[in-house]
């Protein structure tokens, strides 16, 4: 059975009737618009849904950009503050470490300079500390004068109180010293108050407790106590008379009931030496005097 094929035909507007149309529609436009408020309502209306979220959604970001780039700023500014204050603390650090200094290195000089008063009778050269052994103890150390300055093998040395040790090497400009405490050192000393000799003995390992060792004091009937001053004696052959040693801190009598033993507390603290004073004047010469 053949299909019939039915056409559908849409309503066709003349030309002339659709222009017609426009133009009346645009007349009636333009007259209610001068006449009424209707028209420019409803643009506005139509103006505000269709534009003003998009107006709202930039002024956001206008006002976010702002806020960010304000925080920026002031991160920035913080960062370059910080870093003045930190060239400020490291310039002030500085300054206070070198005050510091300063103010040891002055302590150090007045020590010196009532060292050289106690002992005005000889004739002195101050040296700094250059370089020591390993080890907690300036036991045997290097000192920036020598030959040059008059220095020679035998001198004296001073340092805190009293007597460090003596001159063992020399150089053009340098000089070691091997201190009273080094295991190698004696002394012929004697005691202020009594004039009894004895012996000090240099000892690294009783240094840990802060002391050295002394023997050979006569057992007389002289009362000796702890606290008492020990001085460098007349009869050494090294070391010049009067020079102060350390003070005795434990004292005992030997099993042969003759002499005594025990500790001392050197005048000098050992463990830190930065200068000291070099006595130019040797014991032979004194005793030619």
């Amino acid at each position: 059975m053949a299909r019939v094929k039915v056409k559908r035909r849409g309503v066709k507007i003349p030309p002339g009737y659709l222009l017609l149309i426009l133009t009346v529609v645009s007349v009636l436009l333009m007259i209610m618009t001068f006449t009424t408020d209707i028209v420019p309502t409803i643009f506005n209306g139509i103006a505000g849904y269709t534009f003003m979220p998009f107006k709202k959604g930039l002024s956001g970001i206008s006002v976010y950009a702002n806020q960010r780039a304000d925080d920026f700023k002031q991160i920035r500014d913080v960062i370059s503050e910080n870093k003045a204050l930190k060239e400020q603390i490291d310039e002030l650090t500085e300054q206070n470490d070198m005050l510091v200094e300063n103010r040891f290195e002055l302590i150090e000089l007045r020590g010196l300079l009532d060292l050289d008063s106690e002992y005005e009778e000889y004739e002195k050269i101050g040296a700094r500390v250059t370089g020591k052994d390993p080890g907690n103890w300036y036991s045997v150390f290097i000192i920036d004068k020598g030959e040059e300055d008059g220095i020679k093998e035998g001198m004296n040395v001073l340092a805190g109180s009293g007597l460090v040790g003596l001159v063992t090497k020399t150089g053009p400009n340098w000089a070691q010293v091997r201190s009273i405490i080094d295991d190698q050192s004696n002394v012929s000393a004697r005691m202020l108050n009594t004039s009894d000799n004895l012996i000090v003995y240099g000892n690294l390992e009783a240094m840990k407790e802060g002391t050295i060792e002394f023997g050979q004091l006569s057992d007389s009937d002289d009362e000796v106590a702890v606290g008492d001053k020990i001085v460098t004696s007349n009869i050494s052959d090294r070391y010049l008379p009067g020079i102060a040693i350390g003070y005795i801190n434990t004292i005992e009598k030997d099993p042969n009931n003759l002499t005594k033993s025990g500790t001392l507390t050197p005048v000098v603290d050992f463990e830190h030496i930065d200068v000291v004073l070099v006595i130019t004047q040797m014991k032979e010469e004194n005793s030619l005097e």
